[in-house]
């Protein structure tokens, strides 16, 4: 499960999203106007120190871009090429923001999700008891018992799809949904108004 406080950011995730994916070329937008949140969802950090969450945005052309972003309360040493923005959250202070895929903490929640055929965090309500609507899903295609914990990754983007290599093998993440996918067990997801293949587990 992973814990949602109701807060206020600044700035919001579409805001750090609308200023940050112009300066990725795998995004082919080079302005953050016209850019919405299509739907995301959240995978649970087993330590419980590290926010997790894939955002899926739509363009104005209508594509569809995978953000996975890593949420964390101190700088991720060696990590400053893949910092998004720093953000303020009301309830937990001052956040460093991600680009998931320089993060093990999220190369390893995704290999787990995939291998062993997991899906998205159940989002509990931090104050009073429910839960808070799912705005996507993902579910993994693997049915291994477990898997590894990874350490280590080593992220190289080539066109609109960026292959992680980490210490348990390589994990390919699709930046565009849609483009062509290598084999492998994959995640895919679901959201309101589209599904798709988010990224494979290479053998």
């Amino acid at each position: 499960m992973a814990v949602i406080h109701r807060a206020e950011l600044h700035p919001s995730k579409l805001e750090a999203l609308a200023a940050w994916l112009p300066t990725q070329p795998w995004s082919g937008v080079t302005t953050g106007d016209g850019l919405s949140i299509a739907g995301k969802f959240r995978f649970d950090d087993p330590a419980g120190e590290v926010g997790v969450e894939t955002l899926l945005v739509r363009t104005p052309d209508g594509r569809v871009l995978q953000a996975p972003l890593t949420y964390r309360g101190a700088p991720l040493p060696g990590a400053e090429t893949f910092l998004v923005t720093e953000m303020h959250h009301s309830v937990l202070g001052q956040r460093w923001v991600y680009d998931a895929v320089g993060d093990p903490v999220y190369a390893d929640v995704l290999r787990r999700a995939i291998a062993t055929g997991g899906h998205e965090a159940d989002l509990v309500r931090a104050t009073g008891p429910g839960t808070w609507d799912k705005e996507g899903t993902a579910v993994g295609s693997g049915s291994a018992p477990d898997s590894p914990t990874v350490a280590a990754v080593a992220p190289d983007t080539d066109g609109a799809v960026t292959t992680i290599t980490t210490d348990h093998g390589s994990l390919a993440v699709l930046r565009v949904v849609g483009v062509p996918a290598p084999e492998g067990e994959t995640l895919s997801a679901r959201w309101q108004d589209g599904s798709g293949v988010l990224a494979v587990l290479c053998p």
